[in-house]
């Protein structure tokens, strides 16, 4: 039988943060009310587009992996934060790498989006359609903020981390998975002026709005997350106490400390980036599986689960357990562009696009791009 183990992983973190005091200086809120409500201390704001992260990324993935572009055969872009609808994102990252002989599709399922690309290149590779896949999770999520609506602002950040799998005879990787979607809830988590719904209408295209009820999206997703988590461990033959790390979307602190509680897996399990970066919708999962295997808290064999929700509300969890190797076989030195802005900075910038005429917070910005073009444009 085939499975996907995974031979590659990296992370690519914008440098510019974004501290709960930066935020304070146009918000009506503090240190302690942030920390407090989400656990949340700092996040990173991209001064890139999206597709930058995605690269530097992907090639300490492959370098991890010791492989090259050349040899992938599927790019699945999980985001919800695309820098283009069409063509697709993952077409722009495949001109990147230079991964000609891949396929590339984007998947969004917002903060699972990461989750659902690995079940699809999986699929496919447990299948025989593929032998190798580059799944990536990343978002730039400052570019759709409400950065006036305190209610949003404090929680998300921008980030990105990708892995590669590849064929093998031997039982690893991903082994056990359980999807679902609550439709009946989608509108208690919506942002409103993205999309064809919003195009030469009667509102600013690209002016964002937030729809987020904290309340009933906190009780849906504890739930979703601890009934997905039981699903996917009994399809996988595994107990609770036979997980050794849970790595979870980094929703806020109240949620992930929730879902372990109903879960019956101590807190001394679970991975926890939540402080540092908050909420990276689909980054949340791959930044902090590369950071555990960094730490050196994910071993040979260990059984890993990672549950997740997000808008739609999707929900999910994935049981994985990891193969012989937890260190790289080559280490890139590809990394992004110096940032020659703070993030409080860079977030006035977008901030700013608000109060001109026939521009809006979810546009490339001037300020960030006056001499960068999409990829593959002449």
């Amino acid at each position: 039988m085939t499975y996907a183990a995974i031979t590659g992983w990296g992370k690519c973190m914008p440098p510019a943060v974004l501290t709960n005091a930066d935020l304070a200086t146009f918000l009506e809120t503090d240190d302690e009310w942030i920390i407090s409500r989400t656990g949340m201390k700092e996040r990173r704001i991209s001064h890139v587009h999206a597709v930058e992260l995605a690269y530097v990324a992907s090639m300490h993935a492959l370098a991890c992996a010791g492989l090259k572009a050349t040899d992938i055969d599927l790019i699945v872009y999980g985001s919800c934060s695309f820098d283009e609808m069409v063509p697709n994102t993952a077409s722009g990252l495949q001109y990147k790498l230079g991964a000609v002989n891949a396929a590339a599709m984007d998947v969004n399922t917002a903060c699972t989006s990461f989750l659902y690309s690995w079940t699809t290149a999986n699929a496919m590779i447990r299948s025989g359609v593929v032998k190798r896949a580059l799944v990536i999770g990343v978002e730039i999520i400052s570019r759709y903020m409400d950065w006036e609506n305190r209610g949003v602002a404090v929680l998300f950040g921008d980030g990105c981390a990708a892995i590669v799998i590849e064929a093998t005879e031997e039982k690893t990787g991903l082994l056990a998975e359980s999807l679902g979607c609550i439709a009946d809830a989608r509108g208690i988590l919506r942002i409103g002026g993205y999309g064809a719904t919003y195009a030469n209408a009667n509102v600013q295209f690209g002016d964002m709005s937030w729809t987020f009820d904290g309340p009933q999206i906190f009780k849906k997703a504890v739930n979703g997350m601890t009934d997905a988590s039981a699903k996917a461990l009994a399809k996988a033959g595994v107990t609770a106490e036979q997980v050794d790390l849970v790595v979870p979307h980094q929703a806020n602190s109240r949620i992930i400390e929730a879902v372990a509680k109903y879960a019956g897996i101590p807190m001394s399990k679970v991975q926890v980036t939540v402080p540092r970066y908050g909420n990276m919708s689909a980054a949340t999962v791959p930044v902090a599986l590369v950071e555990a295997l960094e730490e050196g808290r994910i071993q040979p064999h260990s059984k890993l689960l990672m549950p997740a929700f997000g808008a739609g509300l999707t929900v999910c969890s994935h049981y994985a357990e990891w193969g012989d190797r937890v260190t790289p076989k080559e280490v890139s030195d590809v990394e992004l562009a110096p940032c020659e802005k703070t993030a409080l900075q860079l977030v006035n910038d977008i901030r700013a696009t608000k109060d001109i005429r026939g521009r809006s917070a979810a546009g490339l910005a001037g300020a960030y791009y006056v001499d960068q073009k999409p990829y593959g444009t002449q």
